[in-house]
């Protein structure tokens, strides 16, 4: 087996987490970094060219009539810093087996996001984030490959411009191919245990002095209670970004809709939950055919077998639309929609 493989009229059904039965006209796996350059070669003359990693941030409303590009190394590199060891991650891996890798490694800082979907490299493109943490507090840089000049690069976090659930990965995906992330990960680290029921949980289970590993079983518990799994029924995860607003306008939501959830950022803005908003307008646990809202999360769109990439697209464009309606404030999808 080579470092690359190639492949014509490639599904992609099992490449993305919606299970969306997809074709691409050509699809490029990349089994060693080492071979990205030769990759790149194969691919110059190909367009578009879509970078797809675990397939968990994207929903593919038809064919893809280009080439699919996908990384799939794997290999961890540990080296000594200050202030927490360097991990350095290839692309390729699988987020939570890296997260639970880091457990098992006596790291703290990543049990938050365990059980999130996708790959490593997806993860600083859409500055993952669960339970109070965001994944760029504990990035120390990304190493990427310019697209128009194969250099390769390694990107500060300030370079990367992270801010919610966005980054300059997503803001200019033509320009950057994500290759591997270094972490910085402590041994200690303060615990975030104050968000959404991890305290609580904790409490339940008679946990006074929790460790890194106990917060990640109780978001665990939480994600499993609240979130279909894509190995049991396609999704994305949360399918729509909360709003955030100004706080004059958030305040006009909670004075119509005093059952709103509103978080104040800081003097001027506040995060809505788009979840109670598709919830309020009777979408929760909807269906058109196999297209629908889970009845677990009205966040969560789900394909219960075999919907196309449009009808859930048009699923979607339901909530959008009700949710402008109600409550005048527009919902922008988290994943990418081609």
């Amino acid at each position: 087996m080579g470092a690359i493989e190639t492949s014509s009229n490639a599904t992609l059904q099992g490449m993305n987490t919606m299970g969306v039965a997809v074709r691409a006209r050509r699809l490029v796996t990349v089994k060693q970094l080492d071979a990205m350059e030769r990759a790149l070669d194969q691919v110059a003359a190909d367009a578009p060219l879509l970078v797809l990693g675990g397939g968990s941030n994207i929903l593919f409303r038809q064919d893809f009539d280009g080439t699919v590009l996908h990384i799939a190394d794997q290999e961890i590199d540990v080296s000594p810093g200050n202030g927490g060891d360097l991990v350095t991650v290839a692309a390729g891996a699988e987020w939570d087996g890296f997260v639970r890798w880091s457990l098992a490694q006596g790291y703290a800082g990543l049990e938050n996001l365990i059980l999130i979907p996708g790959s490593v490299g997806a993860a600083p493109i859409q500055n993952i984030g669960a339970y109070g943490r965001e994944v760029s507090e504990f990035i120390e840089a990304v190493d990427v490959i310019d697209r128009a000049t194969r250099e390769r690069r390694r990107l500060s976090p300030a370079e990367c411009e992270f801010g919610y659930r966005d980054s300059i990965f997503k803001r200019e995906r033509d320009r950057y191919i994500v290759i591997r992330v270094i972490f910085r990960l402590p041994r200690q680290h303060p615990l975030r245990t104050d968000y959404a029921g991890v305290q609580q949980w904790l409490d339940d289970h008679d946990i006074d002095d929790p460790r890194p590993a106990d917060v990640a079983q109780a978001v665990e518990s939480l994600r499993r209670s609240k979130l279909p799994d894509p190995a049991d029924i396609g999704n994305t995860g949360s399918f729509f970004k909360n709003p955030i607003v100004s706080s004059s306008k958030a305040e006009a939501v909670r004075a119509a809709f005093p059952d709103a959830p509103v978080f104040p950022l800081d003097d001027e803005h506040a995060k809505l939950s788009a979840g109670w908003m598709i919830e309020h307008c009777g979408l929760k646990g909807t269906r058109e055919g196999d297209a629908g809202f889970s009845a677990k999360h009205a966040l969560v769109l789900v394909n219960h077998g075999e919907a196309s990439g449009e009808q859930l697209w048009s699923m979607a464009q339901r909530a959008i639309d009700a949710v402008e309606g109600t409550f005048g404030i527009r919902l922008e999808p988290e994943p990418l929609v081609l």
